[in-house]
């Protein structure tokens, strides 16, 4: 689309081109809300990246447009998100006329006490909610019976929009086909266990799993709070940066979580680490087993060798090969023990949550397995099942099976990932793919996926990962990764 008569076009543009654009009036709030309802209405039929749309956006980018004005004639910045439209998961509550409900027909009509802690910031930021972007229905977490990425019985099947077979990942998957295929300008997911690592990187936009606790998980429809984080999805590190600067920060509601982690937010944001060199010096370990294992594809394999030449070029001090120690225990969701804790956690954390809201059609998580029961056609339960729900409500609270398998996650963490980054005084490890992610949910630590390389089309994602608080110097070497090789490309639709 392009508006006036110097064009600008707002497909694949920048935040920071689209506050160019509003201060030489080339482009306005309500024109950028317009152009996304189109390209939803055009596009989400075949992507189903959306669930619903905020039926009052428009007003909302008039309201946004009218302060603007204002503040122009007093020579005030209103900020980096102002006007911005933003999709967020359909997990995060929001005080409006739209449904939380993690796509499930169960949640359907629950009323939210208030905005979610991150909702709530985005607001004051001056973002537009433009709606709530689908997902991989209760994070992938109802059934271990072949559910497909990116399903949820409100939207239906995702779809990514490189190549319309491919799997488009989860379960932030419809906040990454949507900022991908440009329905939106960014997008807020949640993450447990790679479910923002894993979209971007299928979906060719950068994700930032912050080090959780960065972000309040208040009003957010949980799995366990000792993994759940809030991130934001871009098409560009910059852009992710800038919602990530509104997001950060404690909350009454997330007071320990966020409390802890509110050392690691530097003076000034993160903006200010959006440097070009931002790779020089830094010491990269590169873990290619299992995690850049393309020996069945020599022309992905020739990408990535590229890639870490690349970081080698920009200045970094590369250790390569380097282990983390039992890397195979800690990416059996099972054998590490994460299962057991996930399953009793997830089950205190959603009753919780419940019993929280305003009103509800389900009060509990047996409840809802209930609901499944008497409405097996909405959530294609005859297909897919519910056998992980019903795993978690046979659990009993945090028994001495799961304090062992969180002793042995902990160990797990100290062995593997901390003690290789302090062995070899690591500022991140590079990994392809978003395989890493388990080793980064038990510990609860920050990681960048972003565009590096398509086979036949289907996009894949390098990550970049640190410890907790490690932020500042993964978007050093982001956005100097970014800048270097701007691999990113618009959506192609190949079937």
């Amino acid at each position: 689309m392009e508006l006036g008569s110097n064009a600008f076009r707002i497909e694949e543009a920048t935040i920071e081109e689209i506050h160019q654009a509003f201060a030489t009036n080339k482009l306005t709030s309500r024109n950028l809300v317009d152009f996304y309802l189109h390209q939803i209405e055009t596009l989400n039929p075949l992507l189903r990246g959306i669930i619903e749309v905020n039926p009052d956006a428009q007003g909302l980018a008039d309201e946004a447009d009218r302060k603007r004005a204002n503040s122009n004639k007093e020579e005030i910045f209103l900020g980096d998100l102002h006007g911005i439209p933003v999709l967020v998961k359909d997990t995060f509550g929001t005080k409006d006329k739209l449904n939380t409900t993690a796509g499930s027909y169960a949640l359907l009509g629950s009323e939210m006490p208030r905005d979610a802690g991150v909702v709530e910031k985005l607001r004051k930021a001056g973002a537009i909610v433009l709606g709530k972007a689908s997902m991989s229905e209760w994070y992938k977490f109802r059934s271990l019976s072949g559910v497909p990425n990116g399903w949820c019985a409100r939207s239906g099947q995702g779809v990514n929009p490189y190549v319309l077979s491919a799997d488009p990942c989860g379960s932030s998957s419809g906040s990454a086909i949507s900022v991908a295929a440009n329905m939106v300008s960014v997008s807020i997911g949640t993450e447990t266990r790679g479910s923002i690592l894993c979209p971007a990187s299928s979906n060719a936009v950068v994700g930032i799993k912050p080090t959780v606790g960065l972000t309040s998980r208040a009003g957010v429809i949980p799995i366990t709070p000792r993994q759940d984080t809030v991130g934001p999805i871009g098409r560009t590190v910059a852009d992710a940066v800038h919602v990530l600067d509104a997001i950060v920060g404690f909350d009454h509601n997330d007071a320990a979580a966020t409390g802890a982690a509110a050392k690691f937010i530097p003076p000034g944001g993160y903006t200010r680490f959006l440097k070009v060199d931002g790779i020089k010096g830094k010491r990269i370990g590169i873990v290619r087993h299992p995690f850049f294992n393309f020996t069945n594809n020599p022309a992905l394999a020739q990408v990535f060798e590229k890639h870490i030449q690349k970081l080698r070029r920009q200045g970094a001090l590369l250790v390569d090969n380097v282990n983390i120690a039992n890397i195979e225990t800690i990416l059996d969701f099972n054998l590490s023990g994460e299962a057991s804790a996930v399953l009793a956690e997830f089950k205190i954390a959603l009753n919780n949550y419940l019993n929280e809201l305003v009103g509800s059609p389900v009060r509990s998580l047996a409840d809802i397995i209930m609901f499944n029961q008497k409405n097996p056609e909405l959530e294609m339960l005859e297909e897919f099942g519910q056998d992980i729900f019903l795993a978690a409500e046979a659990t009993n609270g945090i028994g001495e099976t799961e304090l062992k398998a969180l002793r042995n996650l902990s160990r797990l963490t100290r062995d593997g990932f901390q003690k290789l980054m302090k062995k070899y005084k690591l500022d991140a490890l590079v990994t392809g793919g978003p395989g890493v992610a388990a080793v980064l949910a038990i510990g609860g630590f920050p990681a960048i996926s972003m565009p590096a390389a398509y086979d036949k089309g289907v996009p894949i994602g390098i990550c970049f990962s640190g410890l907790k608080g490690s932020e500042p110097k993964l978007i050093e070497i982001a956005y100097g990764f970014e800048q270097a090789t701007l691999v990113r490309k618009p959506p192609t639709f190949l079937p």
